[in-house]
């Protein structure tokens, strides 16, 4: 596989085998790069199959060219793509609730008040409008920072990914106090 026909062939041959083949050599490569990077192990796995999709769109064609080897072209591609979605995500890790956070939530007691509300937008709508409409816009519209930037009347996109990060904060720490609170009952 190391010449852009002899890959090409492989791929039109017996494609299974030959993606397999790559992806285990690579997507380790790929993974430790993505959590060196403020990603997950999931985040890893989107941005790579994503790659292959790239990388098997262009190995196919005629007109493919490979000039390095197979897994140094996948790294290339997969960094470029994780650093468009960390640019997407206004470039601030996301970080996953622990085990015992999704513990808790399973175990909570549906609200007395009757609402519908997911629990999490309760803890947001405590947060202030301003907050509200920052971290809805960014995370359920996924409107680009740009936009939010000018709806919200924020001088520039910096001040207004660092007032999302304290937004962000402010939503986890109150969480996490909440589920301290019925750890600790």
């Amino acid at each position: 596989m190391h010449t852009s026909a002899s890959l090409r062939q492989a791929l039109r041959t017996n494609r299974e085998q030959t993606l397999t083949q790559i992806y285990q050599r690579t997507f380790p490569l790929v993974r430790r790069h993505v959590q060196q990077h403020g990603g997950s192990a999931q985040d890893a796995k989107d941005v790579f199959q994503d790659t292959l999709v790239i990388f098997y769109e262009k190995a196919v064609a005629d007109s493919f060219v490979l000039s390095s080897s197979v897994s140094t072209y996948l790294v290339g591609i997969s960094r470029n793509l994780w650093r468009r979605e960390l640019s997407r995500r206004g470039q601030l890790p996301l970080t996953d609730l622990s085990e015992e956070h999704t513990q808790v939530q399973e175990e909570a007691e549906p609200s007395a008040e009757g609402h519908d509300s997911l629990p999490v937008l309760d803890y947001v709508e405590q947060l202030g409008e301003r907050c509200k409409s920052l971290l809805l816009a960014f995370y359920y519209f996924q409107q680009p920072l740009e936009q939010i930037a000018g709806t919200l009347n924020y001088g520039n996109i910096r001040s207004a990914t660092v007032q999302k990060f304290k937004c962000l904060e402010r939503l986890r720490k109150s969480v996490r106090a909440v589920v301290a609170n019925a750890l600790a009952q």
